[in-house]
């Protein structure tokens, strides 16, 4: 098939999927896509539990949304559609979304890494039967992933590929072009819903793209979009954040429900960032209530949407989250992670220990320019912007730098994600609420400083986006921007002028040109590591001569992707990959299977009840007196005796 007719099917079977959602949230009375995606994987999530409550197979699942879909429906054509109000322009919005999506087909990389990971669990929840939560696991005696226990977004993913025909490698590697003008209209909804000015959700949704797609280059995360954690980050974060925030200027039992049901979708598909979207809003209703007295009421009323039925799938998770070392580590796992994160940690001790301030400047341009404007919200402190801006980046600067919180927030999910909490300073609202005073106050002299700017913070910072921080913007500016919060939050209690605020869109699009513009010269596919591959015939040999649900023993590398182009169970796959849990013991497999690779000795996979081995000869070249399902130049696949 043709690319575009890939597309086609891609996005017809997304439409579909998320078809039931829209129509629960046009009955409510929500008119977003920000409600539709919200209700779309609560959906989801109930027919995905009542499927594993069963034990029966995808096939219960799609059913299940026909009749949700179906019901919504009837109740729309017997009550009609509630009065609700849409948000103007968004279709500029979708239409740059729908061309970023187009240009990341094109940077598309193969599925390597987590996607593996993902792609695996996908796999089984679409060709397996008697589904359950332990039946999408690598191991067929492992035990649940704290953080995707339940798998929701790859139950998404099985839907979408079982509605479009298309093998999950396939939805997995092009999906996010069809998702890449979702994530940007859900920004731009969440800039309406804070700033309530076209021209600054377009800058929000603009100033998101720039951050997270054009600045690092090569498509940056949106490339990624199909797995859970950038999709949480893009997708479900703003849309909750949209939610609450419209439930706050007017609550409605139907915002509140959609509120609701984006916060569990968002807990249950990525737990840590439903915990970590409390912290800035928390932050948001102070600030606003010490400046403005407002809000407080249905400002709690929204953050309690947001943390109930999250807090409910949590305590469900807490005996998983509990198995997991990295989760209150002891010292040997303390060392290991800052050794891990070396650079992004400033480590004083075993048990004082902080984020790195340079990690807030290392997304290059906007997000320096975002920090360098946060003291300007002080000077529009009437204003919901400015409160959210002040608060929700004082909120996240106190649990990110301040080492006895940061410590305690790593104690409770891990240092893994309790740096990813740094993402949740509100860049985005802070570069368009800032370019706005700056606008009221220069003028039109905005236009021309806005380019040259842009200009020259991308030659001087570009942004550092190793795993391992070597050349980020200079402390400096995070420390200031923390003081300039301060120094805002004491002008907003005491200021009692009019906000100054004007239009800078168009600043806006003159400091994020040279951004784009770069991430365009940069717009080239990831390469593939040497030996990430399997070979086709090794593939069909699986899917074709092993019954699904089989164990196939091998290297840890071959054996991480067999998982995920073959719906089998391995023994062994990187302990990076693998939630380091009492059941799962991944170090303790990956070195069984070291092992196995010096000696040969079939003792070994025989006693993880394997009953195919794999050998890549790249890696491990010996022969076994063993019947051989198939062979190439590389690989083998041979059948091991019973028992």
């Amino acid at each position: 098939m043709t690319p575009v007719e890939i597309y086609a099917e891609l996005a017809v079977a997304t439409a579909l999927v998320l078809a039931p959602g829209w129509l629960v949230a046009r009955t409510l009375g929500v008119r977003s896509f920000s409600a539709s995606i919200g209700w779309s994987l609560a959906l989801v999530f109930g027919a995905l539990a009542v499927t594993f409550a069963f034990g029966s197979t995808l096939t219960m699942t799609v059913a299940l949304l026909i009749a949700a879909g179906v019901v919504a429906a009837v109740i729309r054509f017997t009550r009609g559609w509630p009065a609700a109000a849409s948000v103007p322009s968004r279709a500029w919005a979708f239409g740059w979304g729908g061309l970023v999506g187009i240009l990341l087909w094109w940077v598309a990389p193969t599925v390597q890494g987590d996607g593996l990971f993902h792609l695996a669990r996908t796999r089984k929840l679409l060709e397996l039967d008697d589904l359950s939560l332990d039946r999408v696991s690598e191991f067929a005696d492992g035990s649940l992933h704290p953080g995707y226990a339940f798998p929701l977004w790859h139950g998404f993913l099985a839907l979408i590929a079982r509605v479009s025909g298309n093998d999950p490698e396939l939805v997995v590697r092009h999906l996010p072009s069809v998702l890449a003008p979702l994530a940007v209209v859900v920004a731009y909804e969440v800039g309406w819903a804070l700033f309530r000015r076209s021209w600054a959700a377009g800058c929000v949704s603009a100033a998101q793209a720039a951050l997270i797609c054009f600045a690092p280059g090569q498509g940056g995360a949106y490339v990624f979009l199909s797995l859970p954690a950038t999709s949480s980050r893009q997708l479900l974060v703003p849309a909750a954040l949209a939610l609450a925030l419209e439930t706050l200027r007017s609550p409605s039992r139907g915002l509140v429900a959609s509120t609701a049901a984006a916060g569990l979708a968002l807990a249950v598909v990525h737990p840590t960032y439903a915990l970590f979207l409390w912290i800035p809003f928390a932050g948001f209703l102070v600030v606003r209530a010490l400046w403005a007295r407002a809000d407080v009421r249905a400002g709690l009323l929204a953050l309690a949407a947001l943390v109930a039925p999250a807090a409910l799938f949590m305590l469900w998770l807490l005996p998983v989250v509990r198995d997991t070392r990295s989760v209150t580590p002891d010292a040997e796992e303390l060392r290991r992670a800052f050794e891990q994160y070396r650079g992004q940690l400033d480590v004083r001790s075993d048990t004082v220990y902080s984020l790195a301030a340079e990690v807030f400047t290392r997304s290059g341009p906007v997000a320096i320019a975002a920090l360098l404007l946060i003291p300007l919200a002080g000077l529009a402190a009437r204003r919901r912007w400015s409160a959210y801006v002040v608060g929700g980046s004082l909120a996240v600067f106190a649990v990110m730098l301040v080492p006895f919180l940061f410590a305690t927030l790593a104690d409770l999910v891990s240092i893994s994600q309790a740096r990813r909490a740094a993402g949740f300073l509100p860049f985005a609202f802070a570069f368009a609420g800032g370019l706005g005073v700056l606008s009221k106050l220069l003028g039109r002299l905005l236009l021309p400083l806005a380019l040259v700017a842009g200009i020259a913070l991308q030659f001087a910072y570009p942004g550092d986006f190793e795993y391992v921080l070597e050349d980020t913007a200079p402390a400096w500016i995070t420390w200031f921007a923390v003081f300039g919060a301060v120094v805002a939050l004491v002008a907003g209690l005491v200021r009692r002028r009019p906000p100054l605020e004007a239009s800078a869109g168009l600043a806006a699009v003159l400091f994020i040109i040279p951004v784009v513009a770069v991430g365009l010269w940069n717009w080239d596919r990831r390469p593939s590591p040497p030996l990430a591959s399997l070979s086709d015939g090794l593939i069909g040999a699986v899917r074709e001569s092993v019954e699904a649900g089989s164990i196939v023993y091998s290297d840890q590398e071959t054996s991480y992707r067999l998982a995920a182009f073959a719906p089998v169970y391995v023994a062994v796959a990187p302990p990076g990959h693998v939630a380091d849990t009492e059941e799962n013991r991944p170090y303790e497999r990956a070195s069984d299977a070291r092992r196995f690779v010096q000696t040969g000795d079939l003792a070994i996979p025989a006693a993880y009840g394997a009953e195919y081995l794999v050998v890549d000869r790249a890696r491990l070249d010996r022969n076994f007196d063993l019947p051989v399902v198939y062979e190439d130049e590389r690989f083998t696949l041979y059948r091991l005796p019973p028992g």
